[in-house]
């Protein structure tokens, strides 16, 4: 029997992954999990936590390298919170995303599926249009880049190779504005400083809009700082200024005041316009996210003749693919604002055929019972904590032939089928697709039918 104790070393040979990806091995018929490894790999593991069943450690030997294995191609990985697969070959983090997603279906939806290999990205570098960098005062000076993994300690990030090299000019002479000014960055545990996050969208166009989150209502030199802004991304459209003085970690405040430019950047998604401010939802990788979408049209099967119910729907997007082949498109959103995006999208794009209505799922269901409305498709797209308790319910009742289901977490996602199945929706048919390469996170979309419907 090995022995189980903190600083021991072991050597493990690793069978697969965790949702977040490390590496899985078993000692003892214990899990043991590894940051950095690669399923086959055998490693000389130091254990660094112990809990009864449970252990983290780290690799201090490869003895045993697999195939897959990469050599990472950002100088900051395994220090940076935001990517969890350099170590690997693109091929490896398809494969490992596509066993998450059938693992959770099965162990936790109770759903047995042939799923196909999930649709990666053809270009897994520089694919973010929207980047939002955490600023603070370190030790070693200015940091503005990204949390390290599980801490709000900020690692400074001259460049990353997720987001458009328009960003990286753009942080520089935004560095450089701050360090010429002397400006404060804003300190979580004192609540003093001024700069809290820069944040930066981008479009196909080559365009930039850039946001600064302050701890205050005005920035100083501001004029300096649009000139380097400008010189270093020609593309920059508008510099807005948000104001959070709360002591909060949500990233952004209520008060907005647009300093120059516009405040706002325009997209083409699926071929239709849609016009993004700052506190828009949209996806953060257009080419994957029109795969995704082409996806979720194709499971909804439509004719021409449906009625398509599309829930969470945001500023209307998937809304307003599902409209060019439904008979009509009821869009329906908790967020007041995202409503009237999406109504404005919808009038902007030639869209007659799609409405969209405020409220949660039950009041829109009691609303569309009112009108005598019966979607015969539902489509839902919740943020990453999944469907409501009560949502699952609401959506049997209205008796749909099809509901459509888009996920960004599979675990809410298999939680979620499990309770339509015991409502009468079976799944069909899932698709997963890499909206995020080099990351831990994966988008599927899953096909529910109802029992005993053609």
């Amino acid at each position: 029997m090995a022995e189980w104790k903190k600083n021991t070393l072991h050597t493990l040979t690793f069978t697969g992954y965790t949702a977040e990806g490390m590496g899985v091995a078993r000692l003892d018929g214990r899990v043991v999990f590894v940051p950095g490894t690669i399923r086959g790999e055998t490693w000389q593991v130091q254990l660094l936590k112990v809990n009864k069943t449970v252990a983290w450690g780290r690799g201090v030997t490869l003895l045993s390298p697999s195939p897959e294995r990469a050599e990472p191609d950002c100088p900051l990985a395994g220090k940076c919170g935001g990517c969890q697969y350099r170590h690997m070959s693109y091929r490896e983090e398809l494969l490992a995303k596509g066993q998450r997603v059938a693992d959770a279906l099965e162990r936790v939806g109770g759903v047995h599926l042939e799923l196909p290999p999930v649709l990666g990205a053809e270009e897994p570098l520089r694919y973010r249009n929207k980047v939002q960098f955490p600023v603070s005062q370190t030790a070693k000076g200015l940091s503005i880049g990204f949390y390290r993994p599980r801490s709000h300690q900020v690692l400074d990030a001259g460049d990353c190779l997720l987001q458009p090299e328009a960003v990286t000019a753009i942080r520089g002479a935004f560095r450089g504005w701050m360090e010429a000014h002397r400006v404060p960055a804003y300190d979580e545990a004192a609540h003093t400083g001024l700069i809290r996050h820069l944040y930066v969208r981008t479009n196909r166009l080559g365009q930039a809009l850039c946001c600064v989150v302050a701890n205050g209502s005005k920035l100083p030199a501001w004029e300096d700082l649009l000139s380097r802004l400008r010189g270093a991304a020609p593309g920059l459209v508008g510099l807005v200024l948000n104001v959070n003085t709360r002591d909060t970690n949500v990233i952004l405040g209520d008060r907005y005041r647009t300093l120059w430019g516009q405040d706002c950047l325009e997209e083409v998604l699926c071929g239709m316009t849609f016009r993004l401010s700052v506190p828009s939802f949209f996806q953060i990788n257009l080419a994957q996210t029109e795969r995704l979408y082409a996806q979720a049209v194709a499971f909804a099967a439509l004719t021409g003749t449906e009625t398509v119910l599309d829930l969470y729907c945001g500023i209307g997007t998937i809304s307003l693919a599902m409209a060019r082949q439904a008979g009509q498109v009821i869009g329906a959103e908790i967020v007041p604002q995202a409503v009237e995006d999406a109504k404005a999208n919808c009038r902007r794009n030639g869209v007659e055929n799609a409405r969209f209505l405020c409220g949660d799922a039950g009041q829109v269901a009691f609303q569309l019972a009112q009108e005598g409305i019966r979607p015969q498709v539902i489509c839902v797209d919740p943020p990453r904590k999944g469907l409501g308790a009560e949502v699952p319910a609401v959506l049997a009742s209205m008796n749909p032939d099809r509901i459509v289901y888009v996920s960004c977490d599979p675990a809410t996602l298999a939680r979620d089928v499990k309770r339509l199945g015991e409502l009468g929706y079976q799944a069909d048919a899932a698709q997963a697709v890499d909206l995020f390469p080099r990351t831990a996170h994966v988008e599927t979309v899953v096909l529910l039918s109802k029992h005993n419907s053609k």
